[in-house]
């Protein structure tokens, strides 16, 4: 079979041997994963990043961005209940589109992935900065820092990425429960940010609503600036349900439980989006916060709460790496699907007693502990985006021909008017992606020039079905 016509047939995961993993969560388990993930370095950090982008408009922005989103949450819940099994985009791709486009979204989600670990590190950083100083901790400057920001290598983030490597080899169901009391943590934080800065609401700092325009626009010092360009960075902070895909090997009733963890996880996430945005928003001007690398302890300390600044910041510091434990368990399985099928050393998807494939997680833990150290968040977070993009894009044609190539499978969960829902997935994705920095769209091919080399070299020849 020729490697442009190779497609898998939908089937059950493997269901015994050391390349199977254990079906040990529930949806409280996956509920948690979502909010985990989508609750994290975009409320806590790139509020400021994005304020910046766009003024008090951001609040758009996060409704753009969560739009998008959610025809693309939708789309995912029929893929991942209809094919239970490890591998997101890469899995729903390589049996609607075929293994070359599989490869390609597969190698984009290992970017995505890996670089979502690296700029949570990043974001968790300035918070734990902020806290050391504030107690009198004096560590030189030059280790909190990439060479960047004119610093040698930002050892807090490298620090607490090979910590949540370590959480994951312990296991599935016992990371899932430290992630779940970690959530709990962290949306009581929120709550107390809310319910301090309210009093302080002045509706004028919302006056120019949107001072750089609604489209994405080059401005003078030459970054995109706007309602959309903000999207195309925040939308990195929505993205966390698909994460909760990749965990559809390891859910006890996928049909039931994947639903309601990635629907449910995005609709309630985008509600506390864009009260805690509304409420930063009301309580300082943006340019006052937007500079800062936690801008929500930022403006409570100005409004003169620093004990509960204090308080916030540290339950960043605490709730974060509740994020980097999701994208990196995500990563892990992305990659354990794709060793797998052959496509990488089939080795890399052993899977140890506990149910945990350890030689990916090492290695992502690795490669994300190394990014995290030497390179800048928007930068980051900006590259993250273009991988997530291509894998919505990817899922939502997917879901598509499979309805028209196969009708009749089971579906436990349908997505509603897909004739629809579908197309408007695939061009919200478009569009975001054309407001991505020109130079990340030019890395992001750069990376997918790589990756094809890789397969035509190793993958085209090593697939399982290579000699099907």
């Amino acid at each position: 079979m020729s490697f442009m016509t190779r497609r898998k047939p939908v089937e059950p995961p493997p269901s015994h041997g050391d390349h199977q993993l254990i079906r040990t969560l529930g949806w409280p388990h996956l509920m948690a994963l979502g909010v985990g993930a989508i609750i994290g370095t975009g409320i806590y950090t790139l509020t400021g990043v994005a304020a910046g982008l766009a003024g008090p408009g951001v609040i758009l922005s996060f409704a753009l961005a969560g739009a998008v989103c959610a025809f693309a949450a939708l789309c995912y819940a029929e893929m991942s209940t209809m094919m239970p099994q490890a591998g997101s985009a890469y899995a729903y791709s390589y049996v609607g589109m075929g293994e070359m486009i599989a490869w390609v979204v597969g190698w984009s989600l290992i970017l995505e992935y890996t670089v979502v670990c690296s700029t949570v590190a990043v974001g968790w950083s300035g918070y734990a900065g902020g806290l050391m100083q504030q107690a009198g901790w004096h560590i030189p400057p030059q280790l909190l820092a990439g060479p960047h920001a004119e610093g040698i290598i930002n050892l807090p983030a490298v620090f607490i990425t090979l910590v949540v490597t370590g959480m994951l080899l312990v296991g599935t169901r016992e990371s899932a429960t430290v992630n779940f009391i970690l959530v709990l943590v962290k949306l009581v934080a929120l709550t107390a940010f809310v319910a301090l800065t309210l009093p302080s609401f002045d509706p004028a700092h919302f006056h120019p609503f949107a001072p750089f325009g609604f489209g994405a626009q080059i401005s003078p010092d030459g970054v995109k600036r706007g309602v959309a360009a903000a999207a195309g960075i925040i939308f990195f902070a929505f993205y966390g349900f698909d994460a909760i895909s990749t965990a559809a090997e390891e859910a006890k009733d996928p049909g039931k439980d994947l639903t309601i963890g990635i629907i449910g996880s995005m609709f309630v996430c985008t509600a506390i989006y864009m009260i805690v945005a509304t409420a930063a928003l009301g309580a300082s001007p943006f340019k006052v916060f937007s500079a800062s690398p936690e801008p929500l302890a930022f403006i409570l300390r100005s409004l003169g709460h620093p004990q509960v600044a204090a308080v916030v910041a540290g339950a960043a510091v605490v709730a974060l790496p509740t994020v980097i434990m999701v994208f990196m368990f995500g990563q892990s399985r992305i990659f354990f699907a794709m060793a797998r099928d052959g496509l990488l050393p089939r080795r890399l998807s052993a899977v140890g007693a506990r149910g945990v494939p350890a030689p990916v997680v090492i290695l992502t833990g690795v490669v994300a502990s190394v990014i995290a150290g030497l390179l800048p968040l928007d930068e980051i977070a900006a590259l993250a985006n273009a991988g997530t993009l291509l894998a919505f894009i990817a899922t939502a044609v997917a879901m598509m021909v499979m309805r028209r190539r196969s009708p009749n499978l089971a579906r436990p969960f349908r997505t509603p008017l897909w004739w629809f829902v579908g197309p408007m997935a695939v061009l919200g994705c478009l569009y975001l992606f054309s407001t991505l920095p020109v130079s990340t769209i030019v890395n992001f091919l750069i990376w997918n020039t790589i990756g094809v080399v890789v397969y035509l070299l190793y993958g085209r020849v090593k697939s399982r079905l290579a000699s099907a």
